[in-house]
Formats: C-alpha cells, sequence, structure tokens
C-alpha cells in the first residue's frame, strides 16, 4: 500500500470523499506511486487544486512530426492541469520517457511539445504518465470539452445567496412589526439549509487554494477569505441554535460575487488560448501538388521544400514560396495588412494562407507547417500565453491582513479568556474575525472591474477581464495599425463621373474581385441602374474588355486608379482608396490629451501609410513591416519600459497584439485576431479605446480607494472588537457597511460613464 502523502480532505489525490481518509480507488493510489517513484511528490503539497481521477479514456491518434537527424516532435493538449505545480510535474514525466530529447508544457495553453527518438519512444508512451495521473490528453484540433463545475458552483451560491437574501428581509421586517418566535427560528434554519451548499461545496475552490497556500507557507487573498465564510457559516449555525442573529445572506452574496470573477477569468483565458490553433488553421489542408507530368491533390503537411504546386483563381496557398510561372492577383490583407490584392509575377514570394482573387500561378515551397509565416505567427501567440499574471492589490494586500487577523484574534482570545473566562474570549474572537471579514477587500476589484467592464462595452469596447482591464489602465502608448483599424479595410470609391461610374460597374457587375465589388456598391449607393454587358473579357493583372450601349470599353489600371478606355483614349478615373475612419484623428487627439504616445506601424506600402498617418495626425509611422517586424517593434517599446497597447485587425497582427502589453482587435477584423486580444472594439469607430482607457483608469482608482477605506475600517474595527467594545451581533452589522462602500464607489464608475 502506498503511503498517502500530505494533501487535501478527502482521496489524497482526486478528493473524492472516503471513509478513512485514504485512496478512493487503485487508479489513484497508482497515480500517487508514480508521482513519487518519480521523486515528484512535493506536488502534493504545492498544488492549489485535486488532480482528475485517473479513468480508462480513449487512446486519441497524435499526430507526429518528422524532423531532421531522425528526431520528431509530438505537440498534443493536456486538459485539468490547474496550476504552475501541474505544468511542472506534467512536463517533468514526460521529460523521464525513455528516448525524449526535450519537453515544454505550457500553463497558459495547455500544450505539450515533445521532441523525441522515434525509436526509443512512442506516441502512446509519451502521453501514458499524463494519463496515469489523471489528466486527459487530445489532439490539438480536437476541441476542448468546458469545465462546467464552476459554473455550477456559481449557480448554486446566486440561487441560495437570492432565497436567504428574500428570507432575512421577512426577518428584518419583522424586528419593526413583530414576528412569532417560532417563525423566527424557522426562517433562521431555512437560511442554514440553503447556505450549506454554498458554504461547503460553492466555496470549496476557496479553500483549496487556502490550503494550498498554507502549505507552502505562503499568505494569498483566499486564506482571510475562506476564513470570513467559515466563519460566517459558524455564526449563522450558532444563531440558529442560539436564537441569535446571522448574517447567512452576506456569505451568500461573497461567494457569489467572487465566483462571478473567477468564471469572467477563466472564459477569457480559455478563449485566448484557442487563438493560435485559429491562425494555424488558417493555411488550407490540401494542395495541389505538380508531378512528372501529373497534378496530384496531396495534404499540404506533405509538402516538402523545392516541390511545385498549381493554385488557380479563387483559391489558397497551401505553404510560402516563390511564384515560378503565371501572373495573378493575390488577396493577403489578412496576412500582411495590405488593403489591394498585390500583383505577383515569376520571382515574386507568396504566404500560405493567401487568396488567388485572379490568375492561375505555380509556386515553388519554400516553408511549409510551423515554418511558414502562419505558422510562425501561431507558434508567437503560443508563446505570450505563457506570460506571468501580475498579483492583484488584494493579492498584495493579503499577507498582512490574514498575518495581523489572526494575531489580533489569537491575543484577544488569549487575553480575555484569562481575565473574563471562557465564554468572553470565544465571544471577542469571533467578534474581532467577523468584523475583519476581508468580504470589501476581495470584492474590490471584482466589483470595480465588473462596472468598468459594463460601462466600457456600453460604449463600443469589451475587455476580457481583470487582467486585460489594468493593463489597459497602464497604458501609455498606443500603436495602431492601419488596414482595417484607422481605415475602413476594403476599398472605396473616392472620386469618379457617373456616367464612368455606370459604365465600369457594368462591365465589373460579374466580377469578384474587390476592386469590382466597390465600383458597383458606389454605383448602388448613388442608385445608378447598371447596364447588361455584352462579351466581357476578363484578363489577369491586365483588366477587362467588353461592350455596354453597343460601345467596345476597356477598365484597367492607371497612374491616377482605374481607368475607363475606348478606342480613342481614357475618357475617365475611377479613384479609389482605403477610406480613413470619421473619429480617427478625433481619437488620435483624445489619446494624446490622456497623455498617452500615438504610432502607426503598417505592412502597407510606406507612401499610404505616410499618407494615412498625416491625415490622421501621426508623426510616429512606419510602414512595409511584415508581421514579425511589427511584433518585434511593440516587444521593443514594451522591453524598454512603455506600456503598449496595439489596435489592429488582421490575422497579420495576431504576433503583435500578443507581444503588447494589452491588445485591442477591431470585432470587424479576422477571428483569431479577435480570440488573441484583451479587448475588441465593436460598432463603427475608434472612440471605445478612449473610454475604455479612461474606464480603466477610474476602476484603478476606485480599487486603491475601496481597499485603503477597507483598511481604515478594519483597522478602527477590529480594535474595537479586540478591546471588547463590539459583540459578535454588532460586527455582524458592522461588517457590510465597508462592502456597502465598494458597492457605492464602484456604482460611480459607471455612472460616470
Amino acid at each position: 500500500m502506498t503511503p498517502a502523502p500530505a494533501s487535501l480532505p478527502g482521496c489524497p489525490h482526486c478528493g473524492t470523499a472516503t471513509e478513512d481518509g485514504g485512496y478512493c480507488c487503485v487508479g489513484c493510489e497508482a497515480a500517487a506511486a508514480l508521482l513519487t517513484e518519480a521523486g515528484l511528490d512535493r506536488y502534493y503539497a504545492e498544488r492549489k487544486a485535486f488532480a482528475p481521477r485517473p479513468g480508462d479514456g480513449p487512446i486519441v491518434d497524435l499526430p507526429v512530426t518528422a524532423l531532421a537527424e531522425g528526431a520528431c516532435e509530438l505537440r498534443f493538449a493536456i486538459d485539468g492541469l490547474s496550476c504552475a505545480s501541474c505544468t511542472w510535474v506534467a512536463e517533468t514525466l514526460i521529460a523521464r520517457v525513455p528516448g525524449v530529447d526535450s519537453a515544454h508544457v505550457s500553463y497558459g495553453s495547455g500544450t505539450a511539445k515533445v521532441r523525441f527518438d522515434p525509436s526509443k519512444a512512442s506516441p502512446a508512451a509519451l502521453v501514458a504518465p499524463i494519463r496515469a495521473v489523471g489528466w486527459t490528453v487530445r489532439a490539438l484540433a480536437a476541441p476542448r470539452a468546458e469545465d462546467r463545475t464552476m459554473l455550477l458552483r456559481l449557480g448554486v451560491a446566486a440561487f441560495a445567496a437570492m432565497n436567504v437574501m428574500m428570507i432575512s428581509a421577512g426577518v428584518y421586517a419583522g424586528w419593526v412589526s413583530g414576528m412569532d418566535p417560532h417563525w423566527q427560528k424557522l426562517f433562521a434554519w431555512w437560511s442554514v439549509l440553503i447556505a450549506t451548499p454554498v458554504a461547503t461545496w460553492s466555496a470549496l475552490p476557496f479553500y483549496r487554494a487556502a490550503i494550498a497556500a498554507i502549505r507552502v507557507r505562503r499568505a494569498h487573498v483566499d486564506i482571510p477569505v475562506s476564513l470570513g465564510v467559515l466563519v460566517m457559516y459558524a455564526h449563522g449555525l450558532w444563531a440558529a441554535i442560539s436564537g441569535g442573529e446571522g448574517y447567512l445572506d452576506s456569505l451568500g452574496m461573497l461567494v457569489t460575487l467572487l465566483l462571478a470573477a473567477r468564471v469572467a477569468e477563466q472564459r477569457g483565458r480559455r478563449s485566448a488560448s484557442e487563438a493560435a490553433r485559429a491562425i494555424g488553421a488558417l493555411a488550407p489542408a490540401r494542395a495541389r501538388r505538380i508531378g512528372e507530368g501529373t497534378v496530384e491533390e496531396v495534404s499540404a503537411s506533405a509538402l516538402r521544400a523545392g516541390d511545385l504546386v498549381a493554385v488557380a483563381h479563387g483559391e489558397e496557398i497551401a505553404a510560402d514560396g516563390e511564384v515560378v510561372e503565371g501572373e495573378a492577383q493575390v488577396q493577403m490583407s489578412l496576412l500582411t495588412g495590405e488593403s489591394a490584392p498585390r500583383d505577383v509575377h515569376p520571382g515574386d514570394s507568396v504566404v500560405a494562407g493567401a487568396t488567388v482573387v485572379d490568375g492561375n500561378l505555380v509556386v515553388a515551397v519554400r516553408a511549409v507547417g510551423a515554418e511558414s509565416l502562419v505558422g510562425r505567427m501561431a507558434q508567437r501567440l503560443s508563446e505570450a500565453l505563457d506570460r506571468p499574471v501580475p498579483p492583484t492589490l488584494a493579492d498584495k494586500i493579503a499577507p498582512a491582513f490574514t498575518v495581523g487577523t489572526l494575531l489580533v484574534a489569537t491575543v484577544s482570545f488569549l487575553g480575555w479568556t484569562a481575565a473574563r473566562g471562557l465564554d468572553e474570549g470565544v465571544a471577542v474572537a469571533v467578534a474581532v474575525l467577523v468584523v475583519a471579514c476581508p468580504c470589501a477587500l476581495a470584492l474590490a476589484s471584482p466589483l470595480s472591474v465588473a462596472a468598468a467592464i459594463g460601462a466600457a462595452a456600453r460604449r463600443g469596447i469589451l475587455v476580457r477581464g481583470p487582467e486585460a482591464l489594468d493593463a489597459l489602465a497602464g497604458v501609455d502608448t498606443v500603436v495602431f495599425d492601419k488596414t482595417g483599424t484607422l481605415t475602413g479595410g476594403v476599398p472605396e470609391v473616392v472620386e469618379a463621373s457617373d456616367g464612368v461610374l455606370r459604365v465600369a460597374a457594368g462591365l465589373e457587375r460579374q466580377s469578384r474581385h474587390p476592386i469590382a465589388r466597390a465600383i458597383v456598391a458606389e454605383a448602388a449607393r448613388r442608385g445608378i441602374p447598371l447596364p447588361s454587358p455584352r462579351a466581357v473579357l476578363e484578363r489577369p493583372g491586365v483588366g477587362l474588355t467588353g461592350e455596354v450601349d453597343g460601345h467596345r470599353y476597356q477598365l484597367g489600371r492607371g497612374d491616377r486608379g482605374v481607368e475607363l478606355r475606348d478606342s480613342n483614349g481614357v475618357i475617365g478615373v475611377i479613384v479609389l482608396a482605403d477610406r480613413v475612419r470619421d473619429d480617427a484623428r478625433a481619437t488620435v487627439t483624445r489619446l494624446r490629451a490622456l497623455g498617452v504616445q500615438v504610432a502607426l506601424s503598417s505592412g502597407d506600402r510606406a507612401e499610404v501609410v505616410t499618407r494615412v498617418a498625416a491625415a490622421v495626425g501621426i508623426d510616429d509611422a512606419t510602414g512595409d513591416a511584415d508581421p514579425e517586424a511589427k511584433a518585434a517593434a511593440i516587444a521593443a517599446r514594451v522591453s524598454s519600459g512603455r506600456r503598449v497597447a496595439f489596435v489592429g485587425d488582421g490575422i497579420n497582427d495576431g504576433p503583435a497584439l500578443a507581444a503588447a502589453s494589452v491588445g485591442v482587435a477591431m470585432g470587424s477584423g479576422a477571428a483569431a485576431s479577435v480570440q488573441v486580444a484583451d479587448a475588441v472594439q465593436v460598432g463603427e469607430g475608434l472612440g471605445g479605446l478612449v473610454a475604455g482607457i479612461e474606464l480603466a483608469r477610474r476602476a484603478q482608482a476606485a480599487i486603491v480607494a475601496s481597499s485603503r477605506r477597507s483598511i481604515a475600517y478594519n483597522l478602527v474595527a477590529v480594535s474595537l472588537a479586540a478591546f471588547g467594545l463590539v459583540n459578535p451581533l454588532v460586527a455582524a452589522a458592522l461588517m457590510p457597511l465597508s462592502s456597502a462602500m465598494v458597492v457605492y464607489t464602484a456604482h460611480r464608475i459607471g455612472r460616470l460613464s
């Protein structure tokens, strides 16, 4: 029988209730033995939550990538990692498998990357110790099963809190109009019955975190929170027995608000972890490879450097490469930030995921998969998820608060017991613990953050959670992308006569080209009926010809824009541009008024970027920046001590969004950029960004003010309780005051918005 490690209550491994406090099953005992034999038993002392119970789940099929020199790489997802200690254990278990050269497990994304010798280890052997401990292994492309336990805890707590508050309202009304003692006692016991699941099950995550913090000798905010919940529940139970007044309604509301904050945080992290996978799926899965007189359809992962692939009109390019045959226009706005399609000819470079909007190409493969631009972007996003999470103000204050509260309660108990007896000592100690309940300290951040996030949403910007809001408050530099951010992201007609536009729209009415769509859309906006063309011939990269009203016309690119010609020459020009957003200049002005520096970084041509920068009033502008250059420039600003917000909309902006202190995506942009961003600007315009920064700063100030008031309140209230001037019942009445101050301060954030 394996000795049980020091652990949390219940089964030492998974926490399942057992009568003897031993292992609940052979699987848990085997998992503990595995960790002990591997020298990883310290995991039980440092973890913040139980491990999942080992089961007999299906063996998943994990794709293996062949590397140079005969090595292989295996990537897979691990579900169930609940803390940094879990990550350390998983990484160590994999590294100990014979044949493994290196292993890395990301806590932020739950992704494992293993390099191994296929002659010594198999994928099944690599994942076996992970599955034995109880974690779930799945392929990266497989969807993650959502953990609904936290939502259930929140639902139970919210339901109980509302019902206990209704019962308490009846008791309070009875103080004025009178209430039969039997009914009062019945209400008290009903409150205890309803609050019991909240205090025992819903609040369990706080207890687990508190016990884990105690085991590693670290004071955490969950310690005073857990202590406060337990004291409130014990006092409510004693009140029901003795006929006194409890405060179980405060217990329910405290647990509900704290759980709601944690659910929001978990959802923000989960959506961020899916971004890399979304970008990785951008490149097509299949390609048409040219062989000896044949063209065969193969998996994109089967392509190798030097292969030739055929790409037709409307298809996506499957790999980075060089054009060796053909001419076409390629749309790469989501990858490079260019608003207009790019003309490509033999010798030009193209990237995976780009779309051929007209023409046909033969491309020589240069990079595939993880080595392609799309692959490198996905890798940068995965690495960004490992950034450490800064401690909150409550985390910083918690050590002193916890130690101080326990010390005062202990000294008060000993002193009053010696002077007046045990009953008096217990009463004073309970009063100290109750009146010092860290409700305000624990609620200052979630309530203020919730108020600010709600107000920001009403102003047009959706903020992921507390960390994103905190980062937004500290922003001192904003770097904008151009296409789809400061501009609309699609070409628009800015100059054309109605007559020229009518003929051009008639010729372009069947074309899928972005410029054709812009011309037809402008004709529709002006109410110009589209004529019926005849004999329309489209030539990729050149333009098109056709008949309208019996006359032959040619439509193609010129020096100023799209030129309409007849047999005698140019008869009109249609000027197109990526239009600057109406509120772009005002947004830049408002940001500078907040003391924020503003810059522009885009993958579009330098002359276009310079023109847009001048139009909106930005002096610091950079063009021709590929995704990696953008991310590197942002990272350099952050390394120099700046708190940078990057605002973008394309998939090419993903690495820069991840590298920034806070990434802001345009809601109309690529899904992958929206997923990885810390905040999303919704609707038209950029006004939400300024409102988000203002509200984030207000929330930060409110958190500091509420915490200071809470500390001042506790100093006074605890002192009075320690001197015996506050009994437990009065303490119960005083306790909501500090929470009320927090609620009022948080309410003002939304009201001022």
